[in-house]
């Protein structure tokens, strides 16, 4: 019997989302804010997973639509992908998911950069809103655990 102090289980990672999780965390040493932090999400989010199928069906092109909109805050470095993939992790298991998907993984993003991360999606047209709406509506894109 497991012990109610026991940590749960980390749940596993769709092979779309350990990639953009790679893919991202890399990237971050080469932010200047945190601002560059969200578009560098952005740009692997686009191509994978669910958010990347929504994403793509709005739209939401590479290279954002208009400039600027940077703040200047401070980049938020690896404790954010630390910090996104435990949220992540936890949206995951809350809605009784087998992996933690691209969806669960924007969600936490969402949590974890806030403004930068709404200011990246609107300079390329959308919402979090919209991409949400897109994801609920059905993306053909299934997302398997990372082997």
């Amino acid at each position: 019997m497991a012990s109610s102090t026991q940590a749960a289980a980390p749940t596993p990672m769709s092979a779309d989302a350990a990639l953009v999780t790679t893919l991202a965390g890399t990237a971050m040493a080469f932010a200047h804010d945190a601002d560059d932090e969200a578009e560098r999400w952005l740009r692997a989010l686009r191509l994978h997973g669910q958010v990347g199928c929504a994403m793509q069906a709005l739209g939401v092109g590479e290279v954002p639509l208009e400039d600027g909109g940077h703040t200047g805050d401070p980049p938020r470095g690896g404790d954010a992908v630390a910090a996104a993939v435990r949220d992540a992790e936890r949206r995951a298991r809350a809605r009784g998911g087998d992996v933690v998907c691209t969806a669960d993984l924007l969600d936490a993003l969402l949590a974890v950069y806030g403004r930068p991360l709404e200011r990246a999606l609107a300079r390329r047209g959308v919402t979090p809103a919209e991409v949400a709406e897109r994801i609920a509506a059905g993306c053909d894109e299934a997302e398997t655990p990372a082997r």
